[in-house]
């Protein structure tokens, strides 16, 4: 009996053992495989995570080189909502370039723009400001602005012009300071019938004459030019010796060769004296 007893427990304690040894088998090779696959997925992670990093710089925008008029306006420009800044743009910006829908404010001073076209505002009737001060222009097409009829202000100044395109009803304020403008390059009604016209300053040109001004205007700016002469009718009423110009506050016809102490009946419809020689 003790013998069976013995070789009973014997047989117990083997099979626990080979139980035991399968067992620390079988979870090393679990572990084996998780690890496996583990490592596999984070490989497979990388390689997918490469490749998005190689697309995205496949896709990524190529920076701005060549004829700028070939660009897209906001490689060159900064567009915010409703405004494009092209200011020294570089390399030069020759033309106006295309500009997106519904733009209500450009600014594209001091550049090397010469010519603005029919064509260059298209259908941007949006349009409310426009500021090309300090470029090369020397010519613009006739209905360049015509359908700009929510313009306000305009500004040419610092450029190359020796005529005037017809301006926008609406215009509030214009500068044409510093450019070639003699008076047979301005026409006769550039201004006249311009009746929301504040602020026109054409100072620093070539201008003979003083042309035709709206009523409405308030500030008028025309020091440095060649004019010689004015009349009863440049700022009066020949025929009307009670009219007034109330809305105009200053007038500035100093640099000029003419001395206005020659015309005293010129200026009597004025609420004050022009600024300018009075020998």
């Amino acid at each position: 009996m003790g013998t069976r007893l013995m070789m009973f427990i014997s047989a117990v304690v083997l099979a626990s053992w080979v139980l035991s040894a399968y067992g620390a088998h079988y979870h090393n090779h679990v572990d084996r495989k998780q690890w496996e696959v583990a490592r596999n997925d984070e490989i497979n992670g990388g390689a997918r995570r490469n490749k998005r990093a190689t697309d995205d710089e496949d896709s990524s925008p190529v920076s701005p080189v060549g004829d700028p008029s070939d660009l897209p306006t906001c490689l060159l420009c900064v567009c915010l909502i409703g405004s494009v800044y092209c200011e020294e743009v570089d390399p030069d910006m020759t033309s106006v370039p295309a500009l997106p829908k519904e733009t209500n404010y450009l600014y594209a001073r001091y550049n090397k723009i010469k010519k603005i076209t029919a064509k260059d505002f298209g259908d941007i009737v949006t349009l409310k400001r426009i500021d090309f001060t300090g470029n090369l222009i020397s010519e613009i097409e006739d209905g360049a602005f015509a359908k700009l009829t929510m313009l306000e202000e305009l500004s040419l100044a610092e450029n190359a012009l020796v005529k005037l395109p017809m301006l926008p009803g609406k215009l509030i304020s214009f500068n044409a300071n510093h450019n070639k403008l003699k008076t047979k390059g301005v026409k006769a009604n550039a201004f006249k019938k311009l009746n929301k016209l504040i602020n026109l300053y054409l100072a620093h040109n070539e201008l003979e004459a003083v042309p035709a001004i709206p009523e409405s205007v308030r500030t008028l700016h025309l020091q440095n030019n060649n004019i010689s002469t004015v009349t009863m009718d440049t700022f009066c009423k020949s025929n009307n010796t009670y009219y007034i110009r109330t809305n105009v506050n200053e007038i500035r016809m100093d640099g000029n060769p003419i001395v206005l102490a020659q015309y005293p009946n010129s200026f009597t419809c004025l609420p004050s004296l022009p600024i300018g020689r009075y020998q």
